[in-house]
């Protein structure tokens, strides 16, 4: 947590690069706000600051309105916490909760429900089935502020088996009932987020990264914008996302095929687009140990929708040029994709890939093998991590790092192997790259921007 001083000058300043990392409570008013919220700010004397949001909602404070806490990035996971703790926030922000009980989330990272519930009592001040609740009714409150969805398919999209369950849980935390905020609205279908992340934010070298490695028939991308289309569990749809610099966001719509999968949805976007990140703190801590490299400020880490995808391309990419590996993709997903009504294609699913003989690729015919394993792998065990593909024959170190640094967005990969991470390394000399832990991935980044 950051001490009082920093967060009251935070506060004060309404500095946006602190967008997130504490929420300002306001004892005369019983309202809690982000730290750059418009409204006069309260005298210090009757302010309480609070890590996460869901503290201040516990002790009582309702959101406030007009800066909506439920809009800001979220915290970075990796400072000070414990892996298992990071990794059933992970799950449960991504709606693992919604169908599954405490007891299967504590079996599915091998501890007992005691102690998962200890731990995060221990880093987030709350029962994991308080702060699944919370984040089910944080997202809704996003879509009722947000969209023009109808109230009860909010519900379904939250989570909530009923209406009347849903009510009742947001009148308890927010203190307001959920159809008071509509003011009467007209509903429809469409889904258009706002998903904040704090400044810097490099959406050029994002741009530049991503069009160089665009799979047409899957993906698109402008000046302002980027998108594709997704499938995720039993979930699928698009997604584009616009940059707003001005106001320090993106403005994200969404297609889905069943609202279920939009907590699901919503997390991956935030993942792949890297906007939780704290930039300046992660060049600050970088700077220290390479100081004769200048940083790129806002750089961030573009991500790949699933790591199973990101394998595919890492092995399609062996010792090719990214042009060549790009088009290799594009023909990969004409051939075997999902065709859409507008023209575009769905990644094809490892299934798919499985059967396939890859015949129309022209390539060693072990590296085609190696691709069918690799989906054959997946087919039979769809929760499989990178890690264990280096069981596969033509898998090695490299393709699992890169597969973990883009499509799980793993923080701390360095890939020294790399050609490009070579030239750099040689551009800018020495640096100090195990010093640069917890955040080799952006270090990876860093250097691949030396040699464009």
């Amino acid at each position: 947590m950051l001490s009082s001083e920093v967060c009251a000058r935070a506060r004060k300043s309404r500095d946006a690069r602190f967008d997130g990392l504490f929420y300002v409570a306001v004892k005369s008013t019983g309202i809690y706000c982000r730290p750059i919220c418009p409204a006069p700010a309260a005298k210090e004397h009757n302010v309480q600051y609070y890590q996460h949001a869901h503290c201040a909602a516990q002790a009582g404070f309702r959101p406030c309105i007009r800066c909506r806490p439920d809009s800001a990035p979220g915290s970075y996971a990796w400072l000070g916490t414990q892996t298992t703790a990071v990794r059933a926030k992970r799950l449960i922000d991504g709606g693992f909760l919604g169908s599954a009980s405490v007891t299967q989330l504590a079996e599915k990272l091998g501890i007992t429900t005691r102690y998962l519930t200890k731990l995060f009592q221990q880093y987030y001040g709350i029962a994991p089935k308080k702060y699944a609740l919370f984040k089910q009714c944080d997202l809704a409150k996003q879509l009722l502020q947000q969209t023009t969805l109808p109230v009860t398919q909010v519900a379904y999209a939250c989570g909530f088996n009923s209406q009347r369950r849903f009510n009742d849980a947001f009148s308890r935390l927010y203190q307001i009932t959920p159809s008071s905020l509509r003011r009467g609205a007209e509903v429809s279908q469409q889904i258009d987020l706002v998903m904040a992340f704090r400044p810097p934010y490099n959406w050029q070298a994002m741009r530049e990264f991503l069009a160089h490695r665009l799979v047409t028939p899957l993906e698109w991308l402008d000046d302002a914008s980027y998108g594709r289309n997704f499938r995720l569990d039993d979930y699928q749809g698009c997604f584009t996302a616009y940059y707003e610099e001005s106001q320090n966001r993106f403005r994200v719509t969404i297609e889905i095929s069943d609202l279920k999968g939009l907590p699901l949805v919503v997390n991956n976007i935030r993942r792949v687009l890297d906007l939780d990140a704290d930039s300046e703190f992660i060049n600050t801590h970088l700077q220290q140990h390479c100081s004769d490299m200048a940083l790129q400020d806002g750089l961030r880490l573009p991500g790949i929708w699933t790591p199973f995808e990101a394998g595919i391309r890492a092995v399609l990419g062996q010792q090719i040029s990214v042009v060549a590996a790009r088009n290799l993709m594009i023909q990969l997903v004409e051939q075997l994709g999902e065709k859409q009504k507008n023209g575009t294609y769905q990644f094809p699913s490892a299934n798919v890939i499985a059967s396939s003989e890859l015949s129309f690729f022209k390539m060693p015919e072990r590296r085609k093998q190696a691709i069918i394993a690799l989906a054959q792998h997946h087919v039979d065990d769809p929760d499989c991590t990178p890690e264990s593909w280096l069981a596969i024959k033509g898998i090695g170190p490299w393709t699992v790092d890169y597969a973990s640094m883009r499509g799980l967005s793993a923080p701390d990969i360095y890939l020294g192997g790399d050609l490009g991470v070579q030239k750099a390394i040689d551009k800018v000399g020495q640096i100090d790259e195990p010093g640069c832990a917890p955040f080799r991935s952006y270090l990876t980044f860093q250097l691949w921007q030396q040699i464009k």
